[in-house]
Formats: C-alpha cells, sequence, structure tokens
C-alpha cells in the first residue's frame, strides 16, 4: 500500500444529507404515487444529468413533454431542492476539521449541479475548507468516469497511488481504484475513522 498524502471527499451523503423524499413526502402524501414518480419521473438518473452539467430548464422541459400531468411536480423538484439537503452529518465534518487542522492535504470531488453546489456553499462553510473542490456540473464529467478521477488529479497536483479517496457509492469508490488511487466507502463516521487510521498511519500528524 503506498503511502497517504491527500485524502480526496465525495460531499452529498458523506457530509452533507441528502433526500429528495423530504419535500415530496408533503408535496405527493400518497406513498405508492410519490414513489413512481420519485422512479420513474425525477429520478436519479434524470437528475444525474444535472450533476453532468444539463441545465434545469432542459432537464424540466424534457420531462414536462414525456409527462405533461405531472408539471408542477416536476418544477418542484429544482424549487424545493434546499430542503433535500437539510442538514450536514457533524461527525464527518469534525472528521474533515481534524485532517485539515492536522495538515493533511485535502480535496473534494462530488458529483453535483453548479448552481445547486453554489447554494450548498453558502450554507454550509466547511465547503470552502479545503485545498480545492471539483463540481461535475462544472466540468461536465461524473463519477464513475475515469476522466473525471484524472481531471482532479492533474488540477490538484495528485498522485493517485498515494490518494485515499471517500465515498459512500460503491461504484464511484471502484472507479477511483480503477483510477489507480486508494478509495473506501463511507458507511459511518466511527466505521471511516477507522479506515483513516488504517490507511494514514504513516502520514504526518
Amino acid at each position: 500500500m503506498s503511502e497517504i498524502r491527500h485524502i480526496v471527499f465525495d460531499i452529498g451523503k458523506v457530509l452533507i444529507h441528502y433526500d429528495p423524499e423530504i419535500p415530496y413526502a408533503r408535496l405527493i402524501p400518497d406513498e405508492a404515487q410519490r414513489r413512481w414518480f420519485l422512479e420513474n419521473v425525477c429520478s436519479n438518473e434524470w437528475n444525474l444529468e444535472q450533476d453532468r452539467g444539463r441545465t434545469w430548464e432542459e432537464a424540466e422541459a424534457e420531462l414536462i413533454a414525456r409527462h405533461p400531468e405531472q408539471e408542477p411536480y416536476i418544477r418542484a423538484f429544482r424549487r424545493h431542492w434546499h430542503e433535500m439537503v437539510p442538514h450536514a452529518y457533524e461527525d464527518t465534518v469534525a472528521i474533515l476539521e481534524g485532517l485539515l487542522a492536522a495538515g493533511h492535504d485535502v480535496t473534494m470531488l462530488t458529483n453535483f449541479a453548479a448552481d445547486t453546489f453554489a447554494e450548498a456553499k453558502e450554507r454550509f462553510p466547511f465547503l470552502k475548507w479545503p485545498r480545492g473542490v471539483t463540481v461535475s456540473g462544472e466540468i461536465g464529467l461524473i463519477k464513475p468516469d475515469p476522466a473525471i478521477y484524472a481531471h482532479h488529479a492533474e488540477r490538484f497536483g495528485l498522485e493517485p497511488a498515494a490518494t485515499l479517496f471517500i465515498d459512500d457509492s460503491e461504484k464511484n469508490v471502484e472507479g477511483a481504484r480503477e483510477a489507480g488511487w486508494q478509495a473506501v466507502q463511507f458507511t459511518a463516521a466511527d466505521r471511516l475513522r477507522q479506515d483513516l487510521d488504517r490507511f494514514i498511519v504513516s502520514m504526518k500528524r
């Protein structure tokens, strides 16, 4: 195992809670109808294209053309996005803060629409703490595309084998490993502390 000199954090579901169900539980009270809508209309796959850089105007127009009867609920996705990210994971933020205080080199790599990331950065100041961040919506690439890992490594001068990536998505973790990075899947802050102790034991503290 190479000595780790760089640590890269994902953001959603690692540092910030994200759940589209939160506003839609109020907007579409019927559970079956709500589940159908979030699986077939404003789905994860549809939302991922905004993370790739598609504008909300284009995204909404595409869905409204196919599901005109759902227009109010389609437009509600962006309008109520702030409710989908209600809080940070304070225990993970504390880990991030500790790593930075100890002098570790920390950056972020996230699948995030450019405009919603700008909002998140103002709401959650710790997103400004690391040395920098790659936002998928700003560069037109999304994890686990190998190109986004290469872009991030080149932009921030990271040696892939000396980089540890933290992400909640197994696919994204595997993508990082295929790019030559070390990587761990985030499940909980306690487990992350154990992983960090295992990987960065040789780093300066």
